[in-house]
């Protein structure tokens, strides 16, 4: 007889090791697949990690550069505060303003109070909310320098303008910066920053005052001193004049003669001057 199986059209019977050979296969393949998931998903994910690896390496190297700058500033080292603090310049994303204002504040206690303005003043258009404060006080202050420096040198009205400039500028703080939480916020919490700002301003409209007052009037100009022969002459006529009262006064019964009156105008000349 024929074996039925052995028909055309019949699936033949699979083997064990066939069907251990094809569990193997596709074992492999799902394991291929989920393989290059992983790496496509760590591809994907790497810049992400690289990011926050720098945002970290960011924040600590930002505090060991503040910490560095006012370390050399309490110590009177502008020179090394500046060169720390332009260490915050760089990808400085948050807080912004902190870099200009130290490297300000630097460049103020070394005088160079032109380039300290330029840097305060570029923290002040950084700086938000609460942050304005401190900037706003340490510019004032600078501008007051400006002000003293000018009028050593002579320049009053230039000193005038820098105090209107820094009374303006603390004038128009904002009431935020009297409270409790900007006190917290300060670059230097043992100072009171309300009694700061209050200090400035009252110094600032006693100098801008003494600036602004008219210069006393200058004295008339004194008649040219007599020339020598000139006092010679004088001198023979007060003495012809104090014989003949003295011959008078004699005559009479009378004292001694009076003062010489072109002496005190000779004096108040000569004072004039010196």
């Amino acid at each position: 007889m024929t074996d039925l199986s052995t028909q055309a059209g019949a699936t033949p019977p699979v083997s064990p090791d066939d069907l251990r050979a094809s569990a193997a296969a596709a074992l492999l393949a799902s394991n291929r697949r989920r393989r290059s998931i992983r790496r496509w998903i760590a591809i994907g994910t790497l810049p992400l990690a690289l990011a926050a690896l720098l945002f970290v390496g960011k924040i600590l190297s930002m505090y060991a550069f503040a910490h560095q700058s006012i370390t050399a500033y309490v110590a009177d080292d502008y020179a090394g505060s500046e060169a720390s603090a332009r260490g915050q310049e760089f990808l400085n994303w948050f807080e912004p303003y902190k870099a200009p204002f130290n490297v300000g504040t630097a460049l103020a206690g070394a005088e160079k109070l032109p380039e300290a303005r330029g840097k305060l003043e570029e923290s002040l258009d950084l700086a938000t909310g609460l942050e304005v404060c401190t900037v706003r006080i340490n510019l004032g202050l600078v501008l007051e320098r400006m002000g003293d420096a000018a009028r050593a040198d002579g320049d009053g009205a230039a000193a005038a303008e820098f105090y209107g400039e820094a009374l303006t500028l603390t004038t128009e703080t904002p009431e935020e910066c009297n409270s409790e939480e900007a006190q917290e916020q300060s670059s230097d919490p043992d100072r009171d920053m309300q009694q700061s700002k209050e200090d400035l301003e009252d110094r600032l409209k006693q100098k801008q005052q003494n600036e602004q007052q008219p210069p006393p009037e200058e004295q008339q100009e004194q008649e040219p001193q007599p020339s020598e022969e000139k006092l010679e002459e004088l001198e023979k006529k007060l003495e012809q004049g104090t014989q003949e009262r003295d011959q008078q006064q004699g005559d009479d019964g009378g004292g001694s003669g009076t003062d010489k009156p072109w002496s005190v105008s000779y004096t108040h000349l000569r004072a004039h001057e010196t």
